[in-house]
């Protein structure tokens, strides 16, 4: 870093590491306020990302040295609050907040049916409404679960898990649309019934009007679709459809707009005052603490500020959408079927691990998608445990096919040598790579495959299930197991064959896995390659890969 006049510049990274910004980064106060306007109207400008240079504090409040009669606010005594950790400095009762924001617009309602005794069959636990259409026109496709196993063992420390999901009646399309190897489905993952109803419990929603039919009326925009056209609506549904399949509760940083409603609707003053404050200039650094800190859920914010009831439609209305989970088909889909006397049906595989961060209670939070495929495992597994058959309980998964284009379906080729290079679950689409290769090629000398794992003991997953003799493709590479090693310390020690791959007529290398870590350390890998055996500088070795990239001869897929 070099500093003059209170300006920080930061230097440019090494062509090796992370590239960052050169462009000069302001520490002083009036440079910070040239940038946001004097009235701070550009601030919107930093609210998604902290810079970490203090712009968030320029109206924080300070305590009067003169006063004599400050009384700090009193913050809510519960564990949920305690858990935000939240810094609210000489807030009190009478501080002067400015810059809060308006209560936005009710944009959708509840309207009762006319006949609210007619009987329906709710579907709620099982499938999502037809209104929530991801792949328009289509619907989503109510995919049976045929089996589904678990790839690692109990000790791991992430659990993976396999499912074979029975596609043979998904509806046809218009073109050659179809599940391709390397493609990835959408599974429209629905919050699980015990978060819902906590929801319903915290906002006072009574149990009888939960699942009760109601006309939705909506002002604009695509909610509760999800790439729907931008219009009002009108939709019979319920309030429990609604929160199980269209909000997500967990998965996104509160808003201003979200604690400006609670807000509204809060009764204790205490609570009422910090709420305000964290949607007002003087909250910023507190609420930019609760954007870029640990993970928040709305139930736990919810019971952080216990007084704060608001309407269902109001909460609602400054939610996100809950959005479809992708998941990368773990074999060649025109290949797999399965025999059940009359025909054969067709199954599509997948590998699913489960995502967890801490809970506020204790103990892990799951995520919404990799929480609900693991709790549809169980139910197969154990159904399997006991001698029963998983078909006779009907378990169902809500799909789509969805990204068939992506990069690794796109740039996947029946011939030339590649190497494919994944680590964790990332390696699950190379093995429908491999089983769509064998069916007309010996992949010998022709394809590599190196596997990153922690311990091949606990978590390598498809171990014995690639159709070949595993050991003459594939590198298992430990990094708390075996050597302590990463899968870009492999890359380096094949160079020879990276080399040959990214200067062959048809040769490809393929990354699949977690961007931060193994995405970039794989990219420094091979710029350390072609930086040996090219003979460049770092600077022409970026350049060089980039090169690569659009030629689609280095394809990654990381996340």
């Amino acid at each position: 870093e070099l500093k003059d006049e209170g300006i920080i510049a930061i230097a440019p990274a090494s062509p090796e590491g992370r590239r960052f910004s050169d462009q000069p980064i302001p520490s002083d106060p009036e440079e910070v306020k040239k940038i946001l306007g004097e009235g701070g109207e550009n601030r919107n400008l930093i609210d998604k990302v902290c810079c970490g240079e203090g712009c968030c504090k320029l109206e924080a409040l300070e305590l009067d040295p003169q006063s004599k009669d400050h009384v700090p606010v009193v913050v809510p005594d519960n564990d949920a609050f305690r858990s935000l950790k939240l810094k609210l400095g000489p807030l009190s009762l009478d501080s002067k907040l400015t810059r809060t924001l308006e209560l936005p617009d009710e944009v959708l309602s509840f309207v009762p049916l006319a006949d609210s005794t007619a009987s329906f069959d709710s579907t709620v636990q099982k499938h999502p409404p037809r209104f929530v259409t991801p792949h328009p026109p289509f619907e989503v496709f109510s995919a049976k679960v045929h089996h589904a196993r678990e790839l690692t063992k109990p000790s791991a420390e992430k659990r993976t898990y396999h499912f074979d999901l029975d596609v043979t009646d998904y509806p046809e399309e218009s073109g050659t649309v179809d599940f391709v190897v390397g493609g990835a489905i959408g599974v429209c993952a629905p919050n699980s019934e015990e978060v819902v109803n906590e929801v319903f419990d915290l906002l006072g929603v009574p149990r009888f009007v939960r699942d009760k039919q109601v006309i939705l009326k909506t002002t604009g925009g695509r909610w509760p679709t999800i790439w729907g056209d931008e219009m009002p609506r009108e939709l019979t549904t319920t309030r429990r459809e609604l929160l199980t399949w269209c909000s997500d509760l967990q998965s996104y940083p509160p808003s201003k707009l979200l604690f400006r409603v609670l807000a509204e609707y809060a009764h204790a003053p205490n609570e009422k005052k910090i709420l305000q404050y964290l949607s007002s200039a003087q909250g910023q650094a507190a609420f930019c603490d609760l954007r870029t800190g640990p993970h928040l859920t709305i139930t736990q914010i919810l019971n952080a500020f216990p007084s704060s009831q608001p309407p269902l439609n109001r909460l609602i209305s400054v939610l996100s959408t809950l959005m479809p989970r992708f998941y990368s088909l773990s074999q060649d889909p025109m290949i797999s079927c399965q025999r059940d006397g009359s025909g054969c049906r067709r199954l599509i595989e997948m590998a699913v691990t489960v995502h967890e961060t801490p809970n506020w209670r204790g103990g892990p939070r799951k995520g919404v998608g990799s929480g609900f495929m693991e709790r549809v495992a169980h139910k197969a597994m154990a159904a399997t445990d006991n001698g029963i058959n998983p078909l006779t309980l009907d378990l169902r998964v809500p799909v789509f096919r969805g990204l068939m284009a992506n990069p690794l379906a796109r740039e996947f080729c029946m011939d030339g040598p590649m190497m494919l290079i994944g680590s964790g679950v990332g390696i699950a689409p190379f093995r429908g790579f491999v089983h769509r290769r064998l069916r007309s090629d010996n992949v010998t000398n022709k394809v590599w495959v190196v596997q990153g794992i922690r311990d091949s003991l606990l978590d390598e997953i498809y171990s014995g299930d690639w159709g070949v003799q595993e050991d003459k493709i594939k590198t298992i590479v430990q990094s708390r197991g075996g050597q302590h090693e990463y899968v870009q310390d492999a890359v380096r020690h094949q160079a020879d064959i990276v080399w040959f791959l990214l200067n062959a007529l048809d040769g490809r290398i393929f990354v699949c896995g977690s961007a931060k870590g193994m995405g970039e350390g794989v990219e420094r890998a091979v710029v350390d390659v072609v930086i040996d055996k090219g003979n460049l500088n770092g600077e022409e070795a970026w350049a060089f890969l980039e090169g690569k990239k659009k030629e689609g001869v280095y394809i990654a897929e990381t996340w």
